[in-house]
């Protein structure tokens, strides 16, 4: 629901899945108290660390919305966009797809501010992705190269390399994803 918090959003898959906090902890690698945190609005997690949580929970960042919402839409409007931002991470993230269980592929907006970073380190992701640059520049770090992408270039990344996006220009930069 547009105005609910990560943590809501987290809290109510949890407990549509019954699942304990100590449950997302075993399945994340997370304390139960960091969990709790990021629940209550305390900690603000990276963007990877949102990917495994929502991993955990059975969807992807994308679905991760609209499972939260409950709500599938064939149109997506851009001022009714779930988003929600990593303070951490220093991003905003907004699900684009209609929320449709049954599509398997799931795209997300993320912008990146200046001196964002995806994460500490390089992760890997469950699913396949497809990355598309808008606006801006950053550096993907795919397995072990750095690679420098402009606006309009592109990168599939197979599930499980590993993988970290930063932003060290000083203008935003925005990426579609599309997870599969």
């Amino acid at each position: 629901m547009v105005g609910d918090t990560l943590g809501d959003w987290i809290r109510r898959l949890r407990e549509q899945r019954n699942m304990t906090l100590r449950g997302l902890a075993e399945q994340t690698g997370f304390s139960p108290s960091f969990l709790s945190q990021v629940e209550t609005g305390q900690a603000s997690p990276s963007i990877s660390s949102m990917e495994r949580i929502a991993t955990a929970l059975g969807v992807t960042l994308g679905q991760f919305f609209h499972a939260a919402e409950g709500a599938v839409r064939p149109i997506v409007r851009r001022d009714s966009r779930a988003r929600l931002s990593s303070q951490w991470s220093k991003a905003e993230i907004e699900g684009l797809g209609s929320g449709d269980p049954g599509v398997r592929l799931e795209p997300t907006l993320v912008t990146l501010e200046p001196g964002a970073t995806s994460g500490n380190h390089v992760y890997g992701s469950t699913r396949d992705q497809f990355a598309f640059v808008l606006e801006g520049e950053v550096i993907l770090t795919h397995g072990q190269e750095d690679h420098v992408m402009m606006a309009g270039d592109s990168a599939t990344i197979r599930a499980g390399v590993q993988k970290r996006w930063r932003n060290e220009s000083t203008q935003p930069a925005r990426i579609v994803f599309v997870e599969g």
